[in-house]
């Protein structure tokens, strides 16, 4: 019985479907379709499901090791429960609950929103963005590549630059990076905006970059990974990937805060000619005359 209180009661079934009867085997696999019903569920109720007598529940149960129906129906019950419990965690994190009323959630959010401009304030290498800034006001082209939840700041940054004059493109699917890529010069800038530092296509992107001359940076929450060791600069925001949403979406403020950083330091060193010629007719609401 003690045994049998430690195990997993699902894996404990699915383990012992082999040498299940049929009858059996009807009650198991009603059980491991639906966890929550057979963890609430009366024996009549899930026999009723199964297609089988209560003997033959209570006989699965015994054969599994549990004094009967009840103590598996609590085993399952308890399983399910932290099974879901699991779920939540590793998608949403385990600062907010199922059941948290949405102020709870709210100050989490902020205080992690908060959390990561401070690291970010602390972690962002200065001379280093303005290095970048400045190869970015002198190149002829300035390339930006982001994929999934790194497209936000990414889509931003490429849209600010273009508001200011500079001819910056975005992309993030693999062959349409490529082959921009092999349209570079010496002196162009290639940008990656990863938090995880990790893409294989990004990395690919930096080599042709590379070959053509072209300079290559990345923002990115996780320094040592491979894109920070293979760009030529490496701008860290001081916030990682994480393991949860929660912990993605306080980096999503640094990400932003690092990117629109740049934006500002490229726009202080755009001629004032040029911002003035620009701005005008992106603002007015009537066409030039």
């Amino acid at each position: 019985m003690e045994r049998a209180a430690q195990a997993n009661p699902l894996q404990s079934i699915r383990d012992a479907l082999p040498s299940m009867s049929d009858a059996r085997r009807g009650v198991a696999d009603a059980i491991l379709e639906d966890p929550a019903f057979a963890g609430s569920a009366s024996i009549t109720a899930l026999a009723e499901r199964a297609g089988a007598l209560p003997a033959t529940i209570s006989r699965l149960a015994a054969m599994l090791g549990y004094a009967g129906y009840p103590a598996l129906r609590a085993a399952i019950a308890e399983e399910n429960g932290r099974d879901s419990q699991a779920g939540w965690q590793s998608d949403i994190g385990s600062e907010i609950g199922p059941d948290d009323p949405a102020d709870e959630v709210l100050s989490v959010l902020t205080g992690r929103q908060f959390g990561a401009m401070r690291s970010a304030m602390a972690s962002i290498d200065l001379p280093l963005i303005e290095q970048l800034a400045d190869h970015i006001v002198a190149a002829q082209r300035v390339l930006i590549f982001a994929q999934w939840g790194d497209l936000p700041p990414a889509r931003e940054l490429q849209m600010r630059l273009l508001r200011i004059g500079i001819p910056a493109w975005f992309h993030e699917a693999p062959f349409e990076a490529g082959m921009a890529a092999n349209l570079l010069a010496a002196g162009d800038v290639v940008i990656a905006i990863s938090r995880s530092g990790e893409s294989e296509v990004a990395a690919e992107f930096f080599e042709r970059a590379r070959s053509r001359g072209a300079l290559t940076a990345v923002v990115t929450g996780e320094p040592d990974e491979p894109l920070g060791r293979l760009a030529d600069i490496t701008i860290f925001t001081g916030t990682g990937v994480g393991h949860s949403w929660t912990d993605y979406f306080a980096g999503r403020l640094s990400d932003s805060l690092a990117t629109g950083l740049l934006f500002v330091l490229v726009a202080q060193r755009v001629p004032e000619a040029v911002r003035s010629e620009r701005e005008p007719a992106l603002y007015n609401s009537e066409p030039p005359s």
